[in-house]
Formats: C-alpha cells, sequence, structure tokens
C-alpha cells in the first residue's frame, strides 16, 4: 500500500532489491559464493601416534608395603618442590635389577672424609636393599633408610651405633630431603650382564661344564685370544 511520499511502495521494494544483491552503489557487501563438496577440520600434524611412555608410572609389583610408600611419596612429591621425592618416587617404580643393592663397605667409602659433602647430620639413602660386606673391618657411625635391610647388615650399623631408617620414618623426619645423600648400587655388577655383548668384546662364554677339556678354546686361555 502506497504512502504519501512514496506512492506504490515502488522506491521499498527496489531499495530491498538492492542491498540483498550487494549493490555497491547501495552499500551492501557482495555474499561470498556457497562452499559445495566435503568441508575438513583443522587438526594438529603429529609426526608419530600411539607412542608410549619410556618410563614407568607405577610400580608392577604388588607388595602392599611398596605401594603404600609409593601414595606417600607421590603426595610428598605433587606438595613440595623438592627434586629429591621426585627421583626416591622414580626409583620406586623400578623394577628389582635396576634397583640393585648397596653393601656397607660402599657407602663408607662415599662417606669418609675425603667426601667433604657429607656430614653427621646427613642421612644416607637408598633405594633398594643394604648388604653387609665382611671385607669391611671397621663400620662408622651412620643413619641408614633403605627399602630393606639383611640382618648381618642392620646387626653391624647397629653395632656400630648408628641408626636403620625406613623410607616412611625419612619422610616424617625430612620431608624435603634435606641433608641427605642419595646413593644406589652398581646396576650392571651381575654376573649375568658379564656374558652381554659380542665375542669380540670380550663377553663371557656360557660354558656348560667347569671341567678343562669344555670349551678350551677362545676366551678360556690366553692362549687363545684371551681368558675370563
Amino acid at each position: 500500500m502506497g504512502t504519501l511520499s512514496d506512492p506504490g511502495g515502488a522506491v521499498g521494494a527496489s531499495l530491498e532489491e538492492s542491498v540483498g544483491r550487494g549493490d555497491p552503489d547501495i552499500g551492501g557487501t557482495e555474499s561470498a559464493p556457497a562452499i559445495r563438496g566435503t568441508v575438513f577440520l583443522a587438526g594438529i600434524d603429529i609426526e608419530r601416534h600411539h607412542v608410549k611412555k619410556g618410563q614407568r608410572t607405577s610400580p608392577k609389583s604388588e607388595d602392599p608395603y611398596l605401594l603404600l610408600l609409593v601414595k606417600l611419596y607421590r603426595f610428598l612429591a605433587r606438595r613440595t618442590d623438592s627434586r629429591f621425592n621426585k627421583v626416591v618416587l622414580r626409583r620406586l617404580y623400578q623394577s628389582r635389577i635396576n634397583r640393585p643393592p648397596l653393601s656397607v663397605s660402599r657407602i663408607a667409602r662415599q662417606v669418609s672424609k675425603s667426601n667433604k659433602a657429607y656430614t653427621d647430620k646427613h642421612t644416607v639413602v637408598t633405594v633398594g636393599t643394604v648388604t653387609d660386606d665382611a671385607r669391611l673391618e671397621q663400620l662408622p657411625k651412620l643413619s641408614i633408610a633403605a627399602l630393606r635391610f639383611t640382618r648381618t647388615a642392620r646387626a653391624r650399623i647397629e653395632k656400630a651405633g648408628g641408626e636403620c631408617l625406613t623410607l616412611d620414618q625419612l619422610a616424617l623426619r625430612k620431608p624435603t630431603g634435606a641433608n641427605t645423600l642419595l646413593l644406589r648400587g652398581k646396576r650392571n655388577a651381575r654376573e649375568a650382564v658379564r656374558h652381554f655383548g659380542s665375542g669380540i668384546t670380550h663377553a663371557k662364554p656360557y660354558v656348560i661344564s667347569g671341567g678343562k677339556r669344555e670349551e678350551i678354546g677362545r676366551g678360556r686361555r690366553k692362549s687363545r685370544g684371551f681368558k675370563l
């Protein structure tokens, strides 16, 4: 229905058509062309997929005492800024082969007077077993925290005036690991490691019998290359 200023509404209709068309004279914008075909969503280009972590995030053992220690040091590693707790937690995850025993003689060598970083206030910590060494004549007074102690090692440490602590007792005394000396045994001290490697690397051969007539060739006599 027309008005006095626009009889018949012709101007209004033409204005709507011009704006819808995107006429540049009217001020409209040209509409984008319609997209046809499949629309792909952007993603992240990762070089490798389904890659597992190279280290453990929990222990394989079902020992309830070990699992309680993991729960304790997982809490300490999360709530403190101490790197000591993170290292102890990671070593609690490891297998028994990677938690080799540590003898009292090696501990005594590390805490000798030549080691200026060690004082009487320090506590020796090892995530493993502490064993005795009969070759050591004199054992100093030591405070040692470990997963377990052999019977003779515990008796000898306590006889020297020292103390044997568990790792949960250590967490109560030193929750951040201050004044501690973290040690571990030698991983490649096992007899099985001597057989690893090729023959050129002086790997120990697997001998069926220990007699002289068995395996008299290379690796068992100095006259036959080398002797182990």
